[in-house]
């Protein structure tokens, strides 16, 4: 299942999202992965989190950014949860946010997701 967190900048998206990956910690059944640009959220996640930073593995674009969580997916049978913060952020197409990119990145996910698997935006 696919979530997205919406809202205007300023509006507490990643507050509300840190939140929700702790709390999700004492209720999963399966390994929780955040996915971020820069590492912000370091001391704000529980240490049980794997946190991935994907500016150390030179993710730019929607494209890189799909064979990114398909490499995820594939290394570990155990996820239960996938939190992305600022995907538009990893996504820019020549310095703007690619709306229609994120559409066709959402299109792509909901294929490749397993249904058990909880991916939030």
């Amino acid at each position: 299942m696919i979530s997205l967190i919406i809202g205007s900048k300023g509006s507490g998206k990643t507050k509300l999202m840190i939140d929700k990956v702790n709390a999700a910690v004492a209720t999963s059944n399966g390994d929780i992965v955040c996915i971020e640009k820069g590492m912000k959220l370091t001391f704000e996640l529980d240490h049980k989190v794997r946190l991935i930073d994907v500016d150390e593995y030179g993710i730019q674009g929607f494209e890189m950014f799909y064979g990114f969580i398909s490499g995820v997916l594939a290394g570990n049978y155990d996820i239960k949860e996938i939190y992305v913060d600022g995907i538009l952020k990893i996504g820019t197409k020549d310095g703007a946010k690619d709306y229609d990119g994120f559409g066709e990145l959402l299109q792509k996910l909901n294929k490749l997701v397993p249904a058990d698997i909880n991916l939030i935006f």
